[in-house]
């Protein structure tokens, strides 16, 4: 996934040591990671830039695709020079982005876009510091994003706004519509409604892979799915839901892509009759995590509910329980509306209670179809999770912040949640224009 889109280092922020990068000879320089950053120290033997060296191989360079390189870095002594290039891992070694900054003693972030010169599957990104002194170098928030026009998340030509669209072109809406929701990528959901999953799935999915550019793809037909609620349904027993997931999980293959799990069940836990389903409940995601998490191209995360909703200690052991050890991590805020800064917060937190569950590297992506004016309403207070008004587009699907791997649209902007709030009579899952509008507009 990372050579399509996104960020293609690994550990950038070497927050799990220094899994993912080399150094160079331990005579001229040695490292440690703290927690969060990396100290590299040189000795007095490494007299040239190039003698004291970190750096990552195997990251895939395309030729004419526009990149950005960012890092943040200091150093103990002001004045010291970090060599940053990104070129061929192998003989002649040849630079596609070579630039020297000269550091201080306070953190800076450098940031520098390129177009790569090079194609290659090989390529290497490195930062040499040699100078003949004893000097440390801290470094961290290290990004290789890739940001051409041809490459991104793929936007799904039939999304419900993209359907309703040639059948309205007079609309008085239709213009902002199409500007706004249908040039945007978001996730396809994949349910009971596919007649095929399999080929429903490879067909999208191969279809992304011709643009070069990487699908979001939501699944979402658990077994009593949403109880008696607004989106009740999903497969018929357990083991009909296991198959569909080998249906769906056969369709991806190794084709790249993003995949959210089952919103919502397992923040809905609670809400079953008994001990028995909700180990039943457990032990469906669990399966679906073990046979998405062994694809070789896919980045897949299970449901984390919204920061309102289940304590992070408590989603936290629903998570490890239902196997998010086998995939990247969770995701937070689907279909609802809390500002970005709310479910990262709450996101670090269900981090951390996982780490002390014994699962360190998970992962997580905010849903941002939403959130663009928060869930806090005139008075300050949350607002309902159906249709609510006074609700606007969040920032489109992108490179995440405040931690998270990336900010999605996943709920797909106007379609509804239900027969509720300003959609009274709308069913769950039905485009609207009228309430697409109003998330355009913030009323």
């Amino acid at each position: 996934m990372a050579a399509r889109y996104g960020d293609l280092i690994t550990n950038g922020s070497f927050t799990t040591g220094a899994t993912g990068w080399w150094t160079g000879d331990p005579a001229y320089v040695t490292v440690a990671t703290p927690g969060a950053g990396l100290e590299a120290t040189t000795s007095t033997d490494a007299v040239n830039l190039r003698d004291a060296v970190v750096g990552q191989d195997n990251l895939l360079l395309r030729a004419g695709c526009r990149y950005t390189l960012s890092f943040t870095a200091r150093a103990s002594q002001p004045g010291t020079a970090l060599r940053a290039q990104v070129g061929l891992g192998s003989e002649p070694w040849t630079p596609t982005i070579d630039k020297t900054v000269t550091l201080s003693t306070a953190d800076t972030c450098f940031t520098f876009p390129f177009t790569s010169a090079l194609d290659t599957p090989t390529g290497q990104i490195s930062f040499q510091f040699g100078q003949a002194t004893a000097v440390t170098v801290y470094l961290t928030e290290v990004r290789l994003t890739c940001s051409t026009v041809d490459e991104g998340f793929y936007i799904d030509p039939d999304s419900s706004a993209a359907k309703w669209l040639p059948a309205n072109p007079d609309d008085p809406q239709a213009k902002k519509i199409e500007r706004s929701l249908v040039r945007r990528p978001g996730a396809r959901w994949f349910g009971g409604w596919n007649e095929d999953i399999k080929a429903n799935i490879e067909a999208y999915v191969s279809a992304a892979a011709a643009k070069g550019q990487l699908p979001i793809i939501t699944l979402y037909n658990m077994h009593n799915r949403d109880g008696d609620g607004q989106s009740a349904g999903g497969a018929a027993s357990p083991d009909e839901y296991r198959a569909w997931i080998d249906e769906a999980v056969a369709g991806i293959a190794d084709h790249p892509s993003v995949v959210i799990v089952e919103p919502d069940s397992l923040a809905q836990l609670d809400t079953l009759s008994s001990d028995a389903a909700r180990a039943e409940r457990t032990a469906s995601i669990t399966y679906a995590a073990q046979a998405l998490g062994a694809l070789p191209a896919t980045t897949v995360y299970l449901d984390g509910g919204n920061a309102t909703w289940v304590r992070p200690a408590e989603m936290a052991t629903r998570l490890r329980d239902a196997g998010v050890e086998h995939v990247r991590g969770f995701a937070v805020n689907i279909a609802n509306f809390d500002a970005v800064d709310v479910c990262c917060t709450y996101a670090t937190q269900i981090k951390t209670e996982l780490a002390h569950l014994g699962v360190p590297k998970a992962g997580f992506v905010v849903d941002t179809s939403r959130n663009g004016n928060g869930a806090m309403d005139a008075e300050g207070q949350h607002v309902d999770w159906c249709n609510p008004a006074g609700r606007r587009l969040g920032v489109p699907s992108s490179i995440g912040v405040g931690g998270a791997d990336y900010l999605l649209w996943i709920k797909a902007p106007g379609d509804s949640d239900g027969s509720c709030g300003v959609g009274e009579g709308i069913p769950s899952g039905a485009f609207s224009p009228y309430l697409a509008e109003r998330l355009i507009d913030g009323t």
